[in-house]
């Protein structure tokens, strides 16, 4: 395949800013990955994939990206009558977005593009069950009673209560069922599922970027505010706001940029796209096709793999996923995790950034920020939370509900120079 490289990439720093706009978001991360690829403008932008989910709620539909960047081509950013491509898959968007930029150039069609994602999910104006109500844009609708059957065919295996109804979110109830499936199949502890969240809010602690920068210990993680069995709101991602982009160019291009531009510069080895399926409790998921398919085009094995970035819109996703990605065992992720393999200092550290419950999580916005992340740390730039000679990096990005696994997932291998 064509090489391709990320030469800017930023992204603000997530958390609930009612005061700011969609537009006020992007242009922030815009002109952050234009500063950060050394660009003075970003007339040799070629093309912009531009993702977002909820933006509908805020009553701008369809052409979302097109009039949040048009203030930046009127004031000469960005070139005029660019070629900008909208896009939306629940989580997973910031990684579909960063993918259709990466394919943009690979194909030859531009020979830089970038990827935005914005998102604001903290509307304090509305009622909560209202607010609640924008969750649900990733589930099944056309047949809701699939999705529900499914679950409670696993709550029973799983031997705990299924609810579901207003005032709650089908996301976290399903996320709940699984980890108590999980519990149940292979012995995995309440306890681990605070030690990953615990250590997640630890590594936030140390990323200026994180919505929630305090530390935790899994004794608190587990005293906090039940959720639903056996979650705790320490354990799940927080409501929040934010933006990220990122450049990417052909290998022709990168070779003509400054030497300082060129040294930060990261080569994306593999990029993979996987839809999810109607299956089996034990099968495995959608994360372990992409993961595979991912290692095989960078030719890279998971134990090669220096550090991590994986979708913890709860503690158990990051167990799961561990899993998933073979870096660890079937079944085996609450002892991985409680080993202290992923903590900084660790075998592989995994979701440095504090992952999406410390890092915070707004939808569309989310793959991007834990690629920038990667980025981060694949430059030798992450000051405290740095993971010493990481060389290879990874992304799982989920998004959406298709029965027990997402609707899509993108995992994404990066190389340090």
């Amino acid at each position: 395949m064509e090489p391709v490289y990320i030469i800017g990439s930023y992204s603000t720093r997530f958390g609930r800013y009612p005061e700011r706009s969609f537009r006020d978001l992007t242009r922030e991360a815009v002109m952050g990955a234009l500063e950060d690829a050394d660009l003075s403008s970003g007339d040799t932008v070629e093309s912009i994939a531009f993702g977002n989910v909820l933006m509908d709620y805020f009553g701008q539909h369809s052409t979302r990206g097109h009039f949040c960047l048009v203030p930046l081509e009127e004031e000469g950013v960005l070139r005029p009558r660019l070629p900008i491509v909208n896009l939306e898959a629940g989580c997973a968007t910031g990684s579909i977005a960063l993918q259709a930029a990466i394919k943009d150039v690979r194909s030859g069609e531009s020979s830089v593009a970038m990827a935005v994602a914005v998102e604001k999910t903290y509307r304090p104006d509305i009622p909560n069950e209202q607010n609640l109500e924008m969750f649900r844009a990733g589930e099944n609708a056309f047949d809701p009673d699939e999705t529900l059957e499914e679950y409670r065919r696993l709550a029973k295996l799983a031997e705990v209560e299924m609810e579901f109804g207003p005032g709650r979110t089908m996301f976290m109830d399903t996320y709940a069922v699984q980890a108590a499936y999980h519990m149940k199949r292979h012995g995995t502890t309440r306890r681990q599922l605070a030690i990953a969240a615990a250590k997640n809010h630890n590594h936030g602690a140390l990323n200026p970027l994180a919505q929630y920068r305090f530390s935790m210990t899994p004794e608190q993680v587990l005293e906090d505010r039940e959720v639903v069995y056996p979650l705790t709101r320490s354990m799940c991602a927080p409501v929040g706001d934010g933006a990220a982009a990122m450049i990417v160019c052909s290998e022709q291009v990168f070779g003509r940029l400054p030497s300082h531009v060129r040294d930060r510069g990261v080569r994306v080895a593999a990029s993979v796209l996987r839809s999810g399926i109607y299956r089996k409790p034990d099968e495995t998921s959608l994360v372990r096709d992409a993961g595979d398919r991912a290692y095989k085009l960078a030719g890279v094995e998971p134990a090669e793999v220096d550090v991590a970035e994986v979708h913890d819109a709860t503690a158990f996703g990051e167990i799961y996923n561990a899993e998933m990605l073979r870096f660890c065992e079937p079944g085996s992720g609450g002892k991985f995790i409680e080993s202290g393999a992923t903590s900084l200092g660790g075998k592989l550290p995994v979701n440095t950034s504090g992952g999406l419950i410390s890092k915070g999580h707004p939808i569309a916005a989310s793959g991007l920020s834990m690629t920038h992340e990667i980025m981060v740390q694949l430059r030798g730039e992450a000051g405290e939370r740095q993971v010493e000679g990481a060389r290879i990096g990874l992304v799982e990005n989920g998004g959406g509900i298709m029965g027990l696994e997402e609707a899509a997932c993108v995992v994404t291998l990066l190389s340090g120079q």
